[in-house]
């Protein structure tokens, strides 16, 4: 009777995605707890790639229910085509696998205009926003303008959606366009659509279920270091994406979680605006660019690369109690010469082990470790005793700088790509 939560430990992009499917048939229930469409989550198996932004990555294992819980918010345009382009490319009905909370917050055509003209107006002191309205739904349900899943159900509907509207006219006002109307008649199309689902309290749904023994994954979006009070502020989510995350998220109590699986590459992305000590300006950083495709899965922007970050990796594994490691994008690292690994900064003309609150490039700078490189050979490797010595010794550091062992080894984006550690 227990939670098992998986999270991102750096700044999202990790790969959760890949490891939520390749989990999935241990669990009963895959259950999201907070972020949106924000999140890319891209799972790849037999020769067939997709990417989910809203609904649980337990879709594609036979038998298995789906949760999108209360943390969440959920654009319902996105969600319809979503749930669309599923059935039209692998003919899944998720109608009876997948439940929604009746406490997640809806994001409307005026959070993602808001969204839009807020970032315009910050000129150069851009965050990088997704523009996806998550922000300002998150203000919203802070602010008690939200509206939530089960208010599709009420007949005044389309009158709560009006007054929302209405607290926001005087900053958006000289905005509205036709493209906003159209925006809009989508909007009530889908939210139409919402009411084919199980619209109900999930916290209830989760809880029973955890009485009843059955095995519950809690799946996170984003990553550690964007957390809204942990990561590197104001370049962050809306979100508390770490493991207390998982509770608020889902409803859940503390005691109920057990194994907190820490996904992390093999070196480091960021994508947008905002703080990365050991981002690469060079050749290197734009060949493991060009290997890892690393692209944004949800707005296509190049992301930012750079060597595996040790102190940042200990600061997430200590805000969510992290039991097994699982590393992404090996494969990504192979046939260079040297790798790189950072285990400490020179910060204000100081040297320090641990990765600070406040950071920029002017005030900080890497101190790193040099190791022997690996070839493309460990790509086909499916077992620990088939991997390269020096990758072995790159493996052992990393676990023994973070003091928890590595468990997983992914080297591709295929389900078979993968080794297990005992």
């Amino acid at each position: 009777m227990s939670v098992d939560v998986l999270l991102g430990l750096q700044w999202g992009d990790e790969g959760k995605g890949k490891i939520v499917d390749f989990l999935a048939p241990k669990y009963d229930f895959i259950a999201r707890f907070q972020g949106g469409p924000n999140a890319g989550h891209t799972l790849k198996f037999d020769n067939k790639k997709h990417v989910l932004h809203q609904i649980p990555s337990g879709i594609f294992r036979k038998n298995k229910y789906n949760i999108i819980g209360n943390g969440v918010v959920l654009d319902p345009v996105i969600f319809k085509n979503e749930v669309d382009a599923i059935h039209e490319k692998f003919n899944i009905n998720l109608y009876n696998i997948v439940s929604i909370s009746n406490k997640a917050q809806l994001i409307s055509p005026v959070h993602r205009l808001l969204d839009r003209v807020l970032e315009e107006n910050k000129g150069k002191k851009k965050i990088g926003s997704t523009l996806k309205g998550i922000g300002p739904t998150y203000q919203d349900k802070i602010g008690r303008h939200g509206l939530r899943v089960g208010d599709v159900l009420s007949n005044s509907f389309k009158e709560k959606y009006e007054k929302q509207k209405s607290y926001h006219d005087y900053f958006l006002e000289g905005h509205y366009d036709n493209s906003f109307n159209s925006e809009e008649e989508n909007f009530f199309v889908a939210v139409d659509f919402l009411k084919k689902f199980n619209l109900t309290d999930t916290e209830y749904l989760i809880n029973n279920n955890l009485r009843k023994d059955k095995k519950i994954l809690a799946e996170g979006a984003q990553g550690t270091l964007l957390d809204i009070d942990f990561g590197s502020y104001p370049f962050v989510t809306s979100s508390n994406t770490t493991t207390a995350g998982a509770c608020i998220g889902l409803g859940i109590s503390p005691k109920m979680i057990n194994n907190v699986y820490g996904i992390f590459k093999a070196y480091c992305t960021r994508v947008g605006a905002g703080p990365f000590p050991t981002e690469l300006f060079d050749d290197i950083g734009d060949k493991i660019a060009q290997n890892g495709n690393e692209f944004g899965s949800t707005t296509g922007r190049p992301r930012r690369c750079g060597w595996l970050d040790i102190p940042a990796l200990k600061y997430s594994i200590m805000l969510n109690g992290v039991t097994h490691l699982y590393m992404m994008k090996a494969d990504v690292l192979s046939d260079f010469n040297e790798v790189k690994v950072c285990i400490g900064y020179e910060y204000d003309g100081k040297e320090i082990d641990y990765f600070p609150s406040i950071i920029d490039s002017d005030n900080i700078k890497p101190i790193y470790k040099s190791f022997s490189g690996w070839t493309s050979g460990v790509n086909n490797s499916r077992k620990f005793s088939d991997l390269e010595d020096n990758f072995k010794i790159y493996i052992k550091f990393i676990e023994d700088n973070l003091g928890v062992k590595v468990k997983l080894i992914s080297l591709g984006p295929d389900r078979e790509e993968t080794v297990l550690l005992d």
